[in-house]
């Protein structure tokens, strides 16, 4: 079955049955208006039915200009099916779809905002960005495809990150955010990182040995065996600082937490681990809308200078690719 094709059937015979009810309706109801013109009526005889004792209702036809009123009805319907879809697979003369109206509408669109705006593609991200014009389309831009997710001040939630901050999980340079709004990103963290067998009490420890890396509150006496645990299980991709690296895994060490930073929580991203994705925008949006977006993004404030794209991350999942997004943006 082609979805694309509103019209079309799985099979022949429900093509034929909604041909032959649309007819037989239309052309029905134009035979039973006939009949009624035609049928002879009696000066005063009534339908028999009585309300309230006295109340009749008298057997008249319909007049003139309303029975007219009909058949015109009749008329416009068969005119409309001919030209438009309506009898099964037949699409009308016209051919006009709900979908080709769309698409027509939607180029219409994207020609008039590419004439408006095209000429900042010459433009690199930074300059767009300092741009008042621009700055306010993609603001439009932001408010209609990124805010709900990253709020209408772009400064997130829980588990969407803040874009107004310096922290960026795959970079905050105009190209990584630009290639981040085209293509997505999909970010997982395993859990209990690479170490599968590791039990609750050692979670807990390292969830205190993470806190402790950023100077939040921890026992002392779970942080230094946590130390120990996240050596085994997390270094791989936050690194033996904590810092993570741009692209694999975020820094530990700042104050920055995308799902929150309680031992709780923590426990909690260390035992179920943590998936998240930023959807791709790059063929939905097109160029022009991309590129304004990436400016606006990097007017907000957190935007790095320079051209350092972020690394492609680890191929294999043994290697515990961590989260992009687990607690940082």
């Amino acid at each position: 079955m082609d979805f694309n094709n509103t019209s079309d059937f799985v099979s022949g015979f429900w093509n034929i049955y909604v041909v032959v009810l649309v007819l037989v309706s239309i052309v029905g109801c134009g035979v039973f208006l006939w009949m009624q013109s035609s049928a002879k009526h009696a000066a005063g005889q009534t339908t028999g039915h009585v309300w309230d004792e006295t109340l009749e209702e008298y057997n008249n036809p319909l007049p003139s200009w309303w029975r007219w009123m009909f058949y015109l009805t009749v008329i416009f319907s068969l005119v409309y099916l001919a030209l438009y879809p309506g009898l099964g697979n037949f699409a009308g003369s016209y051919g006009w779809t709900m979908r080709g109206q769309h698409a027509k509408e939607v180029a219409a669109a994207e020609e008039q905002f590419n004439q408006a705006y095209g000429p900042l593609l010459k433009m690199d991200v930074a300059a767009v960005a300092a741009d008042p014009k621009a700055k306010e389309a993609g603001q439009r831009l932001f408010l209609t495809y990124c805010a709900q997710c990253h709020g209408a001040d772009a400064k997130g939630t829980k588990g969407f990150p803040n874009l107004t901050d310096s922290d960026w999980l795959w970079g905050g340079t105009p190209d990584a955010i630009k290639e981040t709004i085209t293509k997505g990103r999909d970010a997982m963290m395993p859990a209990k990182g690479v170490k599968p067998d590791m039990n609750a009490d050692q979670i807990k420890d390292v969830a205190n040995y993470v806190r402790s890396l950023s100077g939040l509150s921890a026992d002392s006496i779970r942080a230094q065996r946590g130390k120990d645990v996240f050596a085994q299980a997390c270094v791989a991709c936050h690194g033996p600082e904590g810092k993570g690296a741009v692209g694999l895994a975020p820094n530990l060490t700042d104050k920055v937490w995308l799902y929150g930073s309680s031992e709780e929580t923590i426990v909690e991203t260390i035992t179920k681990g943590r998936q998240n994705r930023m959807p791709a925008f790059g063929e939905f949006l097109g160029d022009a809308k991309v590129h304004l977006l990436a400016a606006y993004v990097y007017g907000l404030g957190g935007g790095v200078k320079g051209d350092v794209k972020p690394p492609e991350p680890a191929p294999s999942s043994e290697q515990a690719p961590a989260a992009a997004d687990v607690e940082k943006k």
